[in-house]
């Protein structure tokens, strides 16, 4: 064979590659309302830097009539390109051809891809758009799976992970979009759950969509095993690219610097009268994020779960930081149980990849309740001190309004390790809030008063004045400074420029034992 026609019979073969399970196949998904596997990849990535690897190899399955199936790309393509000009990993799912569904080869494409992106530095983006395990393949499907997972864990605090889920993922699959930093799932299309709607029905006799069981909304609202809900497919990929602007490209680099024209040292008066004269009235905490953020920009992350507490990335003089805040809207602020984990886990992340952490406190306790003590709060809120505790990024704190009891222990204080914290004149930190510090402290006196509820209020101010105010702490060491309200963001800029070069060593140790 002559080479011209060996490099026509290579063109061939691509060619035939790119269509993977074919025009009918490829037809069905678009009726789906969802995009091929390489089209995706053509709208996440730059245009024309995607290079695929691998695209030649097949399974060695000759089980079930296997080896009468030509699997193109062995149902999943992968390989790098750059995304803002910025090199990533990255594997698409091909569901056109036997539905996704993964196997020895599939799984060893990903793993080698995994691999690469551990060795470069560099994010990897797994977009998951499959039927499961393969079935014809038995134990080496399940062995797939399992590589899949022990990479997850080798590279979590290494390389930032983003899952992406674009269709089913179901079994055994969730758990790989688990073990990353984050997951995308879109309307309509996403679905995710360990056993799906027929066999929950069959095990324990209740009805329920695989929308209801599994769908984006329900892991955006209800269980936060997601962190970004969009409503198509385009949305998400925009959303991606958001993040990834925000974060390094590996646990040794700091995130790229944004030029801002936003001054760094911009007063924002606004925020000398945003909060209520009622301590008791809520107010929305994402206005003075706004504020205090460059142009105004902040990038929530799960936004629909646990909406007591807010967290996400923003810029100060162009650099990122994690934002972690209590929304008094939502449960008047207090920490329970999902509030905690949310937190937690995104205070790590940032930890994990250098990204300052900033701490807006307005927190009256710990959620109480049966409910909350039988769900384990104590376990829970223990992630949240555990985290704080174990970051050694630089870490500011704010205390706006309240600040009472283990909450405020919890939201990032002075003894867990902050390197700073600041407190707004309205900073009411105490063990508790003066109503109910009143009732037990000054109990007698209340009972024997003439007029019990007069005898009251004038002890519940009585404690207010003396307790419920910064300067207490201040005067302990524990508040480094009260500022004005409106001084916060040059304030916040300033405290980073000074703990950029902060070095933290901890006890050497195997690791620590998160309470789980």
């Amino acid at each position: 064979m002559s080479t011209e026609k060996k490099r026509t019979e290579m063109q061939d073969k691509k060619r035939f590659l790119q269509l993977g399970g074919g025009q009918d196949k490829i037809s069905k998904q678009h009726e789906k309302g969802k995009l091929t596997a390489r089209e995706r990849i053509r709208k996440l990535v730059d245009s024309g830097s995607f290079v695929e690897l691998d695209a030649f190899v097949t399974h060695r399955c000759t089980d079930f009539g296997m080896e009468q199936v030509d699997a193109s790309a062995d149902r999943v393509v992968a390989g790098y390109a750059t995304i803002d000009s910025r090199p990533v990993y990255l594997y698409s799912q091909d569901f056109t051809v036997l539905g996704g569904s993964l196997g020895e080869m599939h799984a060893k494409k990903i793993t080698k891809v995994m691999d690469m992106a551990m060795k470069m530095g560099c994010p990897v983006l797994c977009l998951n758009d499959s039927g499961g395990a393969r079935i014809q393949e038995g134990i080496d499907g399940l062995s797939g799976y399992g590589d899949i997972f022990l990479h997850n864990t080798m590279a979590s605090g290494v390389i930032p992970q983003i899952s992406v889920i674009l269709g089913p993922c179901a079994g055994g699959a969730v758990y790989s979009p688990a073990l990353t930093d984050f997951i995308f799932m879109v309307d309509d299309v996403s679905k995710m759950f360990i056993t799906g709607p027929q066999v929950v029905q069959a095990a324990t006799g209740e009805e329920v969509t695989a929308e209801e069981l599994g769908g984006a909304k329900t892991h955006n609202e209800v269980s936060g095993v997601a962190h970004f809900e969009c409503s198509s497919e385009e949305e998400c990929f925009t959303a991606i690219r958001t993040l990834l602007s925000y974060l390094p490209q590996n646990n040794l680099e700091d995130a790229p610097v944004v030029s801002s024209n936003d001054d760094i040292n911009r007063l924002s008066p606004e925020l000398n009268t945003i909060l209520p004269d009622n301590s008791s009235q809520a107010y929305d905490i994402k206005d003075v994020i706004r504020q205090i953020t460059d142009n105004g920009e902040f990038f929530e992350i799960q936004s629909l779960f646990a909406r007591n507490i807010v967290v996400g990335f923003a810029r100060l003089n162009g650099k990122s930081v994690g934002i972690v805040a209590n929304q008094p809207k939502v449960k008047a602020g207090s920490l329970d149980i999902d509030a905690s984990d949310k937190a937690a886990r995104f205070i790590r992340f940032c930890d994990c990849f250098n990204i300052p952490i900033i701490t807006l406190t307005d927190v009256p306790a710990f959620l109480p309740g049966v409910d909350q003590e039988h769900g384990g709060i104590i376990r829970h809120g223990a992630k949240l001190l555990y985290a704080y505790s174990e970051a050694t990024v630089p870490k500011v704190n704010v205390i706006l309004r309240k600040a009472y009891g283990g909450a405020y222990i919890a939201m990032s204080s002075k003894h867990l390790g902050t390197d700073l914290v600041f407190a707004w004149p309205t900073a009411e930190i105490a063990v508790m809030g003066p109503e109910g510090a009143a009732n037990i402290i000054f109990h007698k006196e209340i009972q024997a008063a003439d007029n019990p509820m007069e005898k009251r209020q004038e002890k519940i101010q009585e404690y207010r004045n003396q307790f419920s105010t910064p300067y207490k702490a201040a005067a302990r060491g524990y508040i480094d400074d009260v500022i004005e309200p409106e001084a916060t963001r040059p304030r916040l800029i300033s405290a980073l420029e000074m703990l950029e070069s902060k070095r933290e060593s901890r006890p050497p140790k195997k690791h620590g034992n998160f309470p789980v």
